[in-house]
């Protein structure tokens, strides 16, 4: 079986060396600027993306994106997957909670929104079939969900994405819930760093960052780095133009 933990030495060193890099951060004045979403962080965005394109939301009309199946969403580079039959993936099943084979699906194939998440009821209320994306609990009904939900990766390194920017803001951890999936407004609390001429510089705390999810899904540009940790992935993500709201 092959090594997917890293060795506790290893793992005490990285967050103590995240934990030291953090210390004495400051507060920056409110700007727009680019900003780029660590990996660890990144797959948040497309987890706001799956809850919007879910079949629910999509019946009841509490989606923004309930007009959208078939249309540009993200540039035409873009591709986002949902794969039920990856090798230990941690939400991998070759059948849903209905007994409905599952497949793999390109949820967003070159930046058009392709398909919502459907189970039997959800596909009924829409006149459409089911994808295979229903999930149970142990005492709830049937409601759709994705799989192993991951955005394909850039052509760049996540430096590369970084060195482009003169001024902006590398975020490593995000605060509060704070997305609109009626609307699709963006506002959450974040931590990180400042970028200033290509190089991440001192660490920043208690902003936040804000903006529109239609325009942080056009304006996304995916890194290289993309690793399989947990049940939505995502590599190094920058997006344009957010506003940084300092003091």
């Amino acid at each position: 079986m092959p090594q997917t933990l890293k060795a506790p030495r290893q793992s005490a060193a990285n967050a103590g060396e995240r934990a030291v890099k953090r210390l004495n951060p400051r507060k920056v004045t409110t700007r727009r600027v680019p900003v780029v979403f660590d990996r660890r962080i990144a797959g948040t965005l497309i987890g706001h993306l799956a809850s919007a394109a879910n079949g629910a939301s999509i019946a009841r009309k509490t989606s923004f994106l309930r007009e959208k199946r078939g249309e540009q969403i993200f540039a035409p580079d873009i591709d986002i997957i949902d794969d039920p039959l990856r090798k230990r993936g941690l939400r991998s099943r070759p059948f849903d909670a209905e007994g409905v084979a599952t497949s793999v699906r390109k949820v967003v194939e070159a930046g058009v929104l392709k398909t919502w998440f459907l189970d039997s009821a959800t596909a009924r209320e829409l006149d459409l079939q089911t994808t295979g994306h229903a999930h149970r609990g142990v005492s709830s009904p049937p409601s759709p969900g994705p799989s192993n939900l991951h955005l394909a990766a850039g052509a760049k390194s996540a430096e590369a994405l970084i060195a482009e920017i003169a001024d902006g803001f590398y975020v490593t951890d995000l605060i509060g819930v704070g997305v609109n999936l009626v609307t699709g407004d963006y506002s959450r609390g974040a931590s990180g760093f400042w970028i200033e001429n290509g190089v991440l510089t001192y660490p920043v705390s208690e902003v936040t960052i804000a903006g529109h999810l239609t325009e942080i899904f056009k304006s996304l540009t995916p890194a290289n780095d993309l690793a399989f940790r947990y049940g939505t992935n995502a590599p190094t993500v920058r997006v344009e133009g957010l506003t940084v709201a300092g003091h």
